[in-house]
């Protein structure tokens, strides 16, 4: 089976779907190493540099940098199609909500969550209008459907009005590189950013769902009832869309002064941060699995994440949970595990439970779900042609 994978999302900073695109690449590759794998993206973009942390890619796993022309630039609608058309791939794995509407190969489509269209207020208009346009056009011209969570299965099935046959629910992991780590190893990358001994951590593009204005409240009701202490509160990731409140809050904030606002940090670093922090907070008020927490897991970090469907589903019984809209509830569960009677009780319990979580999960599993899914993909098409 000759596999193409879209490309895109590694074109730039990876963070989520770039990284679900690279790690699901290279595990597919050493799963199937008799099949070829390509990694597919228009000439564009400057070529892709696919070398990360030293490991060798698999021999059978090459970028494939396709030349366009004035025609061919429009990647999705004419220069992919044309490609696809000429090197004759069995599968087309669209990892970021695209695929090609000329069907030429049988084609997978990622979906890995529907915030566009379920939590609009917090996107630019263009790119709501934009989902709203594709999503369902995606979802129907695709072979099969791939989602990271049954959460998400059931919301596309129920939003872009598809068959529950056609999608699969196949969870992601978290990295290799994310392991625990000395405090004291910790040391350097902490003061290179301005962190403390003693912090809170939060991870993740800073846009409206994640809900960091709501963890800067809380943040600000945790020092009042601790005034001794000097926790910091970590907010790591780079600037996205419609961040503007957010910085006013923190600008706002008695608090500011405590607050550190790393940007985008590479794998070593965040490693270092998730290993030493005192808790891991995900507040986002919609996600589609949850990546940052099973790092933090990973690392030994014990986690707090919002009662959402997909986190619940990601963190199991790993993590503490709270209503995202409530910073009264955020609040207490942080106050729990830094100064409650049962803190180091619990602490280790998460920790314990936390790593053991995350080691349930792995890209090698999502490879090999995802070539059964292939297999289907394949079958389909063939049926459709008949």
């Amino acid at each position: 089976m000759r596999v193409s994978i879209d490309g895109l999302p590694l074109t730039s900073a990876k963070t989520g779907v770039g990284h679900y695109t690279f790690e699901l690449a290279c595990a597919l590759a050493r799963v199937e190493p008799s099949s070829p794998f390509e990694i597919v993206y228009p000439s564009t973009y400057p070529p892709l540099d696919l070398i990360e942390d030293e490991r060798a890619l698999p021999d059978n796993l090459t970028a494939v940098r396709v030349p366009v022309g004035p025609l061919a630039r429009h990647w999705w609608s004419a220069g992919l199609p044309r490609y696809i058309q000429q090197s004759k791939p069995d599968i087309f794995h669209g990892t970021n909500y695209d695929v090609p509407l000329w069907l030429r190969c049988a084609t997978v489509l990622t979906i890995h969550d529907l915030s566009h269209l379920l939590h609009p207020e917090t996107h630019e208009k263009r790119s709501v209008r934009r989902a709203r346009r594709r999503l369902p056009l995606m979802a129907r011209t695709a072979s099969v459907i791939i989602t990271p969570t049954e959460s998400v299965r059931r919301e596309v099935c129920e939003r872009l009005k598809v068959g529950p046959e056609k999608v699969f629910a196949i969870p992601e992991a978290a990295r290799d590189c994310f392991r625990p780590l000395p405090f004291a190893a910790t040391a350097a990358s902490r003061q290179r950013h301005g962190v403390g001994d003693d912090f809170l951590l939060t991870v993740g593009t800073l846009e409206p769902r994640k809900n960091l204005s709501l963890l800067v409240s809380a943040f600000e009701e945790v020092t009042r009832a601790r005034p001794q202490s000097n926790t910091q509160l970590v907010i790591a990731g780079s600037r996205g869309w419609l961040s503007g409140p957010l910085f006013s809050a923190i600008e706002r904030s008695p608090q500011r002064d405590r607050i550190v606002l790393t940007d985008y940090l590479h794998d070593d670093d965040l490693r270092a941060l998730y290993a030493s922090c005192r808790a891991f907070i995900y507040p986002s008020l919609y996600e589609g699995f949850g990546l940052p927490p099973l790092e933090a897991m990973a690392c030994g970090a014990p986690v707090i994440v919002s009662d959402i469907p997909a986190l619940a589903e990601t963190t199991g019984d790993a993590a503490l949970l709270f209503d995202p809209r409530s910073v009264s509830a955020l609040t207490e569960q942080i106050l729990e595990l830094l100064d409650g009677e049962t803190r180091e009780n619990l602490r280790r319990a998460l920790i314990t439970a936390g790593q053991r979580r995350a080691a349930e999960f792995s890209w090698e599993r999502t490879a090999r779900e995802t070539l059964q899914v292939y297999a289907e993909a394949v079958k389909r098409f063939g049926e459709s042609r008949v």
